[in-house]
């Protein structure tokens, strides 16, 4: 494939701070020279351009920093369906998770019948209206199926939107009480932990996958904080009690064998927190098995 590099270093989602630091990390680990050594063309746009919280004030606590993040967003849509557009695979680095507002905006301005497999500990299913934060990286699922705040929701054609019955999330184990009662009513497919351990991984991407059967492409979304951190440290918001490393690598392997995933976003890696980088080589490494790269070539 033909895959385009787009790194957001975004830092306005959440609260803890070094996420920004996130797509410099990725590169860091030799993201492309991994990915062209397994066959790849790889082209890297740079960063989309995001302030620093430290030069912006906060206008409304029950959304943080929301046009700031909105208008970095409607940049990244239009470089993610330009890449679409140009024949390239879209990857995204963030950055918090916040940028897969952008990410899907520019997906599905280009593809329609678009399914999304969301790996992740928490729902990312938050309104302004259920945060107890106040945080956007807590709504963006909630925002791609047309709820929340209106310039989240409102900034694509409405046609454009997923269908709740085409979105899977795995891995989740971290859910706030109003964003669980709503996430439980959506149709949204969510394998969380317990059925990871209780039917094991493989079990859980081939039901995972098969939820996609109508969809015509489907898009990645991998929060690095869906692994445990005592194997991922530099996380945004690290959650005890994740899948393993190995159990990331061969959900990506399985669904890398389908030959359906048609754009990514990578999200939550925190140098700051992180251990001699060991999370951002893991992402660059989970990024490979996602787009092809097998223990026997």
């Amino acid at each position: 494939m033909k895959i385009r590099i787009i790194g957001v270093p975004m830092d306005l989602g959440g609260d803890r701070r070094g996420v920004d630091m996130g797509p410099s990390a990725i590169r860091y680990a030799d993201l492309e020279e991994r990915l062209e050594k397994i066959g790849h063309k790889v082209e890297d746009q740079g960063d989309i351009p995001v302030p620093i919280p430290e030069s912006r004030i906060i206008k409304d606590p029950t959304a943080k920093y929301l046009p700031e993040i909105v208008k970095a967003n409607k940049m990244l849509a239009d470089a993610v369906a330009k890449a679409v557009k140009d024949g390239c695979f879209p990857l995204v680095l963030g950055g918090d998770h916040s940028i897969a507002v952008g990410s899907l905006w520019g997906v599905t301005r280009v593809r329609k019948n678009v399914g999304i497999l969301w790996m992740d500990a928490h729902g990312d299913f938050n309104t302004p209206e259920t945060s107890p934060s106040g945080n956007v990286h807590g709504m963006p699922m909630a925002a791609a199926l047309g709820r929340g705040r209106d310039t989240l929701v409102k900034n694509e054609d409405p046609a454009s939107r997923v269908n709740a019955m085409h979105v899977v999330q795995i891995g989740i184990r971290d859910l706030d009480p109003l964003e669980k009662r709503a996430l439980r009513a959506s149709g949204v497919h969510v394998f969380t932990m317990h059925e990871v351990d209780r039917y094991g991984m493989p079990a859980v991407i081939e039901k995972a996958m098969a939820h996609f059967a109508g969809c015509d492409h489907i898009h990645l979304s991998f929060d690095m904080d869906v692994i445990d951190p005592d194997e991922a440290p530099g996380v945004g918001t690290p959650v005890p009690g994740g899948i393993t490393a190995r159990e990331a690598h061969l959900a990506l392997e399985m669904v890398a064998e389908t030959h359906r995933i048609s754009s990514m976003d990578l999200v939550e890696v925190n140098p700051i927190l992180d251990e001699r980088n060991r999370t951002a080589i893991l992402a660059t490494e989970l990024i490979e098995s996602a787009l092809g790269r097998r223990i026997l070539e």
